[in-house]
């Protein structure tokens, strides 16, 4: 079962991570990071709005990431580390699939932030016709595993055509925030679906704040779950390792 540190923005780095792999996840999860011009110009006006982002211009940003994979894997070698990350097109994405020690690179399709879906990036890559050619091309060139977070429930998208769209472009893993309007649990219903009817491996998110909805994630037949808000914020209160 995989036990992943899920990003949240301006949060999760290799500081933070190496703090809590500790109590039983074996998945750290770098990000999200901005890797190009218009991601980046997006997070600098995320931030100008006073909500925690990563900043970290063009120069610098990749071996930054390299850095802060190494600082992982200096002190939990067996821990798979992942980089979620944000870019208009492949290329950046490519770079940093190919770092050395990186296991996942993960293709954010998931943030709402207004200024990140303005250019087309975060849950926005959902509605792109050449979504899985983006996704393949990625796949096709790196040598890291390829994670794939998308928010469910998106309006006017069929979560589990996309569902479909990314495994059949040959990503390892499925990371699904399965969240509905109006419903303040997981959309148990529809990770089954996806579990059930999608050839991938997939990632639950949302919801695991108890040890009653770890165990209706699992149920569901996900082959991982991810947490953020419970760990980040120190309200976690159950032993991950008993999963």
């Amino acid at each position: 079962m995989l036990k992943v540190v899920a990003p949240m923005a301006g949060i999760t780095n290799a500081a933070f991570l190496n703090k809590v792999i500790p109590y039983g996840f074996n998945v750290a999860t770098l990000g999200g990071y901005s890797l190009d011009s218009p991601t980046i110009e997006a997070s600098k006006k995320i931030i100008q709005r006073g909500r925690k982002e990563f900043d970290f211009p063009l120069d610098v940003i990749f071996n930054h990431i390299e850095n802060e994979v190494d600082l992982i894997k200096k002190y939990h070698k067996n821990v798979k580390v992942s980089a979620n990350v944000r870019a208009s097109n492949p290329q950046p994405i490519i770079h940093v699939g190919n770092i050395k020690k990186l296991d996942i690179v993960e293709i954010n399709c998931h943030c709402r932030q207004k200024e990140i879906l303005d250019v087309g990036c975060g849950q926005e890559m959902l509605k792109r016709d050449d979504l899985k050619k983006f996704i393949s091309q990625i796949v096709d060139n790196v040598d890291s595993e390829v994670s794939v977070k998308i928010r469910a429930n998106v309006d006017g998208i069929d979560t589990l055509e996309i569902a479909n769209i990314i495994a059949d472009a040959g990503a390892d893993y499925l990371h699904v925030d399965a969240m509905k309007k109006g419903v303040f649990e997981a959309d148990w219903e529809l990770l089954r679906s996806i579990c059930n009817d999608v050839d991938i491996n997939v990632i639950g998110n949302n919801s695991v704040n108890s040890e009653i909805n770890v165990r209706k994630m699992i149920g569901t037949g996900v082959d991982g779950f991810s947490i953020a808000r419970s760990v980040i914020s120190g309200n976690l209160e159950f032993d991950i390792s008993d999963f």
